[in-house]
């Protein structure tokens, strides 16, 4: 599936307007980025790598040598990536914010609502566009894998200064102890197994294989005798 790579799957949606009702929504697209509270059902999905809107107007699509377009409608494009399968991220979203969605859809033709869910996703079926190709840099990895691996990080960072100390001096052993354990306290949550990539896909095995010669060159440079 071109759609999925690892753990997460990628959409592109397309829908028609008409050109009417583009500033309005344009001007609803504002109000939300000014008031970020009235996107918090759209935050808190933690499933979400990330999600974007688009207005494209007639006039605007580019031009590759097929000459001017004709066109009736303005668009809107609509592009996320997320974790999980394509019903468990529609599922979310008319669960989070039923509202918002009818509102950031509110110009697209014949748009059905996201409640009642069924043809919220028939209508999203009909005007997604499958993407032809995805890359994904961690596809091992979901979007609370790699916050756990930077809490991680900061962790051992912080751990690696205090062992210097401001001034270079360090600290005694007992005293980084201390600060190691109560590092080690906090990031606990974050030391499990991230699990495995979504059967469907294989882009994971594929691309642990093309790099793996520069994560043994990384971490595990050749002990010279």
């Amino acid at each position: 599936m071109s759609n999925v790579a690892g753990k997460a799957y990628a959409m592109t949606l397309l829908t028609p307007m008409r050109p009417w009702k583009t500033p309005i929504n344009t001007f609803l697209f504002m109000i939300s980025r000014v008031i970020p509270a009235s996107l918090s059902g759209l935050l808190g999905l933690q499933i979400i790598h990330f999600a974007r809107w688009v207005m494209v107007r007639r006039n605007q699509w580019p031009d590759f040598g097929q000459g001017p377009m004709n066109l009736t409608n303005d668009y809107m494009l609509f592009i996320s990536n997320f974790n999980g399968t394509w019903d468990q991220y529609i599922d979310a979203f008319s669960d989070g914010i039923p509202n918002g969605l009818n509102l950031f859809w509110y110009s697209s033709t014949k748009f059905p609502q996201s409640i009642p869910i069924t043809p919220f996703k028939e209508y999203i079926r009909h005007n997604q566009i499958t993407t032809d190709y995805y890359y994904n840099a961690t596809p091992g990895s979901a979007q609370r894998d790699i916050k756990a691996a930077l809490r991680v990080m900061s962790a051992i960072k912080n751990l690696a200064a205090s062992h210097t100390g401001t001034a270079g001096e360090g600290i005694s052993p007992a005293e980084f102890r201390k600060l190691y354990d109560a590092a080690l306290l906090s990031v606990q949550a974050d030391l499990g197994s991230q699990g495995y990539a979504p059967i469907p896909s294989t882009d994971t095995e594929r691309a642990d294989t093309h790099r793996a010669d520069y994560v043994r060159a990384r971490w595990a440079p050749t002990q010279q005798p």
